[in-house]
């Protein structure tokens, strides 16, 4: 008998901020309870934190304040409605959070302005010890994560020769992240989907760039909204390869909006 590798369901950046729709995160969360994958890896940058976006001292404190309030208030009810039919039902895969740059604000800004903002949450983290309430292991922006002889990143923020030469972008390309990493390796961050694959002696090595996933259009494209928008499932994960399913936003509406829950709808 042929033993199958793991499961593995990618989450692409979801971007939650107050006022976005959040119907999709019922679809995923409903698709992954249908599926069963061994491991869940959020690619981060579900929270958006448009309050932090460039930290300024706008206002008040108290007004400044509410505003990071709603932001953090927001991206926890995404997290509510794709996490709670999971805990509802009892299921406990491996999941794997990699904070983004979205939520590396929060910890950039409590840096510069601690006068502002420490005390605000507990241990100065509003993601931690939530996620980790739903069973998520939290990870470090841009630290790497191996599952499965697949690297994971929020973005791989490597150069041609391997080293580190700047931290606001990964890759420019799939095929270059997985050349660099010299490994299979997924990252989210940028907007559609890109794939390589690269045949070495040792088997097929894969390069994966999705970082979207959400519904709402983000004005800084300036129309350019005409990118893929979904889920990653790789089956049979082994040494690094896998059986590629791409799950489209579209697909994912036609199969799960009729079993959507009576509620609130956006974030």
């Amino acid at each position: 008998m042929i033993r199958l590798g793991r499961r593995h369901l990618f989450i692409p950046d979801q971007q939650i901020r107050e006022g976005v729709p959040i119907n999709h995160l019922h679809w995923a969360s409903m698709y992954a309870l249908d599926k069963g994958p061994d491991v869940l890896i959020n690619s981060g940058d579900g929270a958006d934190m448009p309050s932090l976006s460039t930290y300024e001292a706008r206002g008040s404190k108290s007004t400044e304040l509410k505003r990071v309030r709603k932001d953090i208030a927001a991206w926890m009810r995404g997290i509510e409605i794709l996490c709670g039919p999971w805990a509802k039902a009892g299921w406990c895969p491996e999941k794997h959070y990699l904070l983004g740059n979205h939520e590396y604000r929060w910890f950039r800004a409590l840096n510069e302005r601690p006068d502002l903002l420490e005390g605000m949450f507990p241990n100065d983290d509003p993601f931690t010890s939530f996620l980790q309430g739903y069973g998520w292991q939290v990870h470090p922006f841009l630290k790497i994560v191996t599952v499965d002889a697949i690297k994971y990143c929020h973005y791989f923020p490597h150069g041609p020769g391997g080293r580190v030469g700047q931290t606001k972008r990964g890759a420019p390309n799939a095929l270059a992240q997985v050349q660099r990493q010299m490994s299979s390796a997924t990252a989210g961050h940028m907007q559609g989907l890109d794939i390589a694959i690269v045949a070495t002696d040792l088997g097929l090595r894969r390069g994966l760039i999705a970082g979207s996933f959400y519904l709402h259009k983000e004005s800084y494209l300036h129309g350019l909204d005409r990118y893929w928008t979904g889920l990653i499932l790789k089956n049979d994960v082994r040494s690094g390869n896998y059986a590629l399913c791409e799950v489209e936003m579209d697909w994912l509406r036609a199969k799960y909006q009729r079993l959507e829950p009576a509620g609130r709808k956006v974030a």
